[in-house]
């Protein structure tokens, strides 16, 4: 089975995009699949100061912060997830020093390319468009990493925690785990 780790991006840990997560997890383990999480927004994670010096001291980035724990996680996995709300029609700060840093694999040339990715995402608005500041730069990025996006999950209409239990959110994410 496939090693997966999903990387969430809500500092909300009973949100409505950890309740959709959780459900992703508990579909892939049910599917025999190696899940690890990492909670961006709880652990200590700058921007990419672009030093280009990474992975030249043994780890992915000189400025030694938890994103030296995810990178090797990453490098190993067979997929890569991505969980967050929507903030201010964008990437939440807490998980896009991630995103920015994956770019230590490029500078290093690691091979990370051939592996699955997906999104999970929700917003409080009801229009779809909304999702756009989300969607395109992981599509872009999966693309430029020559990953395979295999599927995405976009819940529009949730903000109060709880309100994800009025969608189907939580049973696409865990329809999710079949992509994998």
């Amino acid at each position: 089975m496939s090693k997966i780790v999903v990387i969430t991006g809500s500092p909300r840990k009973k949100g409505n995009s950890f309740a959709m997560t959780d459900a992703f997890i508990e579909a892939a383990k049910a599917k025999g699949h190696d899940v690890t999480r990492f909670d961006a927004a709880m652990m200590k994670i700058g921007g990419c100061r672009a030093c280009e010096t990474c992975f030249k001291t043994g780890k992915a980035c000189t400025f030694d912060d938890d994103f030296n724990k995810i990178a090797p996680a990453i490098l190993e996995a067979d997929a890569v997830v991505f969980t967050m709300p929507v903030y201010w029609y964008s990437i939440p700060a807490q998980i896009k020093g991630v995103i920015d840093r994956i770019y230590s694999f490029c500078v290093a040339g690691k091979d990370i390319a051939g592996k699955k990715c997906a999104l999970i995402a929700c917003c409080e608005e009801n229009d779809l468009s909304v999702f756009d500041g989300v969607r395109i730069p992981i599509e872009r990025s999966a693309a430029l990493l020559k990953w395979n996006k295999v599927g995405e999950v976009l819940v529009p209409g949730v903000l109060k925690v709880g309100e994800i239990a009025g969608t189907d959110g939580c049973a696409k994410a865990a329809a999710l785990a079949d992509k994998f």
